[in-house]
């Protein structure tokens, strides 16, 4: 990068004649300096430090965060007698506006969501799942539902059988904004599948015919009993998952443009079309169009199984989908939200505010009314 570049960029933000991409350069640029800058590089060298701020915020290559923030150190350098110099005075007059809204930020914050998830049986008895929970729940006809030793909740043949069952009898396990379920559900016939937030997925008690059958909204993850004698299907809104022996993922959110099916083990087949380990069928909600992504990153699909929200050049928006799900926030956007695509990884116990430190980075900016979530330009 030239240094006269440098100077022309620095004073476009500073008349505000910066595109976004301008904005998040000169601000991450200036932010990592005040808070962990050094002050002992050469000019070349601060200039090189403003051009690798620019090549990561626009995500030309990809990183993960573990690798991109060592990098933050020497970037934190490039705010230098340069900046200083060429539009100290603007961001003199600017500090006390920014510095406000940080501390208003910090006053302000919301707590994650919980580990909480509501069992809805065939006669419309609800039960709230906690981790505090143990031993038997209820029982429907033949099987009983228990929790059991507090890491599963289990469907299983209890051993008195003198309950008569008619006709099939389906439950729901169901999270509302702000839960995931607190362990897995085993179903009958020995499947598990964990939920994500606002998800859900309604199942029978027992698989007494030739396939097994549930649907589901949301997010879930699911490890399957494979019997190839009867099939295990997912319903969802514009997908039909076949069970080949398999571990996978299952995007479908109402609010997302797409549906995301993503195969972890084994294979399945997506409306007739066979995945391998690592592929994503993706199904528009508009169009129902299903198309395939291969070498898929599956750690970040599943992070969410494991405790983590970890982003891999994914845009502002779907991010804020998803911290809205599990904050319980709602996401409002002051100005056209920043096309910059971002990596990151944070623990999903963060609260709201530590979860978007690393955006901030990236020149996100926001402020937090109630559980209003204001993103500003």
């Amino acid at each position: 990068m030239e240094k006269n570049y440098a100077k022309s960029l620095l004073v476009k933000y500073a008349a505000g004649e910066s595109t976004p991409e301008e904005v998040a350069i000169v601000e991450s640029w200036y932010l990592q300096h005040k808070h962990e800058g050094e002050t002992n590089l050469t000019d070349e060298e601060r200039l090189a430090d403003m051009d690798e701020v620019r090549n990561l915020l626009i995500s030309e290559k990809k990183h993960d965060q573990k690798i991109v923030r060592p990098l933050w150190l020497r970037i934190a350098a490039a705010a230098s007698i340069l900046l200083f110099l060429s539009i100290g005075g603007y961001f003199l007059s600017r500090k006390p506006a920014v510095t406000t809204q940080l501390v208003q930020n910090q006053k302000q914050d919301i707590a994650p969501g919980t580990n909480q998830a509501t069992l809805t049986l065939a006669n419309g008895k609800k039960i709230i799942l906690t981790k505090a929970l143990s031993g038997k729940l209820a029982q429907q006809g033949n099987m009983l539902i228990q929790v059991n030793g507090g890491n599963a909740i289990a469907y299983t043949v209890a051993a008195d059988r003198n309950h008569s069952q008619q006709q099939p009898e389906y439950n729901t396990l169901s999270t509302a904004i702000g839960e995931q379920s607190p362990y897995p559900l085993i179903l009958a016939d020995g499947s598990k599948v964990w939920l994500n937030a606002e998800s859900s997925i309604t199942f029978p008690v027992a698989f007494n015919g030739e396939e097994r059958v549930v649907k589901m909204t949301g997010e879930a993850y699911f490890e399957v009993a494979h019997n190839a004698a009867n099939p295990f299907r997912v319903i969802t809104k514009n997908q039909i998952v076949e069970d080949i022996g398999t571990e996978f993922n299952i995007n479908a959110y109402d609010n997302e443009p797409l549906a995301k099916t993503t195969l972890i083990k084994g294979a399945v087949k997506v409306s007739g079309v066979t995945l391998k380990p690592g592929n994503q069928a993706i199904s528009n909600n508009e169009t129902n169009k299903i198309e395939i992504a291969r070498d898929i990153n599956t750690n970040v699909i599943t992070a969410w199984k494991d405790g983590y929200f970890r982003f891999d050049l994914e845009t502002l928006p779907a991010i804020m989908r998803e911290f809205a799900r599990w904050y319980n926030v709602e996401v409002v956007y002051e100005g056209k939200p920043t096309d910059l695509q971002f990596n990151m990884k944070v623990s999903r116990k963060s609260s709201l505010n530590r979860a978007l430190q690393i955006l901030t980075k990236g020149g996100v900016h926001y402020r937090l009314e109630g559980r209003k979530l204001i993103i500003i330009p």
